[in-house]
């Protein structure tokens, strides 16, 4: 009898495995879910490179509207488009330099960012699952869905990318002599629809009747199938192209790479000063800018490498801040309701710098405590920092606050913002031994390290940030292509936080 049992047991057991087997056979594939104006959507993951949260976009003049400019996406200058304005859905009025929802997709070569509300999830399905699209499903053009699939109770409409980026159906479209070298002039008027105005969130439409429904088949759906009926024959990605030459600065073509190969070796000999993806945008259009002031193309000593940098370095360094600059400074700082604020501040110089910002943190978190660990490579100036005397004049300015008078009729900082901050010797390249820090804050230091070191000082930015963290580095540069960051930008000043 134990052994019928044991039998049966493992006839059950098989059978579970090869229903396993089965189920995990079906989901042969998988899709990127987000949502449009509360409505699901979802794209072939095998389109889908990366998900990605940015703001600042560059705005590039005589686009349709549905591109909001481009995006550098480590070193690779893409366009971004708003699915939403593309499919003529109501938008909210957008905030300068909001981190937006990105899916990075990849089409016939071509990389594109989408902005989208926002981003669900990857859902595993069967292809057999998928039906066809009805001329009802959805506020777009049928000819871009490529089917409706459910999953766990929630129908999601399966875009076709590749029809709607793809140059395919444009080149398909090309009427003898079309001269693709310049772009038509677009109109997006139809019918009697005023040029680029934007037409109205659709609204639940009512049971059509034929005549109805092939009206709606013929009519423009989408921005994109207006400039199409109007003569427009251009695809996303024939428009991307298009963007990719008008965002190349026109220095960059008219410069020697060789003269710039030569100005980074003379910034490296006389200031020590790497020329990367840190920095290499500020290098190039400083370079323009250099030989038509001076006439020079090259750097002949120390002290033209000094001219040559001296708009690079960010605002008030090695002096005290102004009132603007200290507010635009707080303005940038996150949100944080913690018990204690960790800074880290490497590269703090002979103090200036350390002392504003320890002011402006505890202006902007009265009730936290402060932790300003501050460090430089200069013994004698960092030896120095804790002992600095304090000009008059602060004390009528916005430090006012902050300092009290000693005996000798001097000021000083008071002992709240004394004990606020350590200042050490120490080389940021090396390990460091601090805890998980609420803000680092390291203008201009990246730029003055070989590229080895800037990826490693990076890493060690991202590994010591607490979930919630910024990092702010100099005015003129830029994290490293090789690490992906969120940005937070208040004017000239921008807050990388952990993607």
């Amino acid at each position: 009898m134990g052994a019928e049992n044991e039998t049966v047991v493992a006839t059950e057991v098989l059978t579970q495995l090869e229903e396993k087997k089965e189920n995990a056979a079906v989901v042969d594939f998988k899709m990127v879910t987000f949502s449009l104006a509360d409505k699901d959507y979802s794209i072939d993951i095998m389109h889908v490179k990366e998900i990605a949260k940015a703001g600042r976009f560059t705005f590039v003049p005589n686009t349709l509207p549905f591109v909001l400019g481009v995006y550098n996406l480590r070193g690779e200058i893409i366009p971004i488009l708003d699915l939403r304005i593309f499919f003529n859905i109501e938008v909210p009025e957008r905030v300068e330099n909001k981190l937006e929802n990105m899916l990075i997709l990849s089409v016939d070569d071509q990389k594109f960012g989408v902005v989208v509300d926002k981003i669900d999830k990857v859902i595993g399905v069967q292809k057999s699952t998928i039906q066809p699209p009805h001329p009802l499903f959805g506020d777009i053009n049928i000819k871009y869905i490529d089917g409706v699939v459910e999953s766990n109770n929630r129908l999601y409409v399966l875009l076709d990318i590749t029809r709607i980026f793809s140059s395919k159906e444009s080149a398909e479209a090309i009427s003898p002599g079309t001269n693709f070298d310049k772009a038509p002039k677009v109109s997006m008027q139809t019918q009697q629809t005023p040029q680029f105005q934007q037409a109205p969130a659709p609204q639940a439409a009512p049971k059509p009747q034929p005549q109805l429904q092939q009206k709606q088949a013929e009519a423009p759906k989408t921005q994109m199938d207006a400039v199409v009926q109007s003569g427009m024959v251009k695809s996303p990605a024939d428009i991307a192209k298009g963007i990719a030459g008008v965002a190349k600065p026109a220095e960059e073509s008219n410069e020697s790479s060789a003269d710039i190969k030569f100005i980074s070796e003379s910034l490296l000999t006389f200031k020590n000063f790497t020329v990367s993806s840190v920095n290499s945008s500020w290098v190039k259009h400083r370079y323009s800018e250099w030989t038509k002031e001076t006439q020079k193309n090259q750097l002949q000593d120390s002290q033209e490498a000094d001219e040559f940098l001296k708009p690079f370095w960010s605002p008030f360094t090695d002096t005290w801040w102004s009132k603007e600059y200290a507010d635009a400074v707080s303005k940038v700082l996150p949100d944080n309701s913690a018990k204690q604020i960790i800074v880290w501040n490497p590269g703090c110089g002979k103090g200036t710098e350390t002392y504003s910002l320890a002011c402006i943190l505890k202006q902007r978190y009265p009730e936290a405590k402060i932790r300003i660990y501050a460090q430089d490579i200069d013994l004698l100036t960092v030896s120095n920092a804790g002992l600095m005397s304090i000009p008059a004049n602060l004390a009528s300015d916005w430090y006012a606050p902050y300092l009290t008078k000693k005996a000798n009729e001097e000021y000083t900082f008071n002992q709240e913002i004394k004990d606020s901050i350590m200042f050490e010797y120490h080389d940021c390249k090396h390990t460091n031994a601090l805890p998980p820090v609420d803000i680092v804050f390291a203008r201009d230091i990246l730029s003055l390290l070989d590229e080895n070191s800037q990826e490693a000082v990076v890493s060690d930015f991202i590994e010591k940030m607490k979930g919630n963290a910024v990092a702010i580095i100099g005015e003129n540069e830029e994290m490293p292509d090789s690490f992906s960051f969120g940005e937070n930008a208040v004017g000239t000043l921008v807050a990388y936080t952990k993607d």
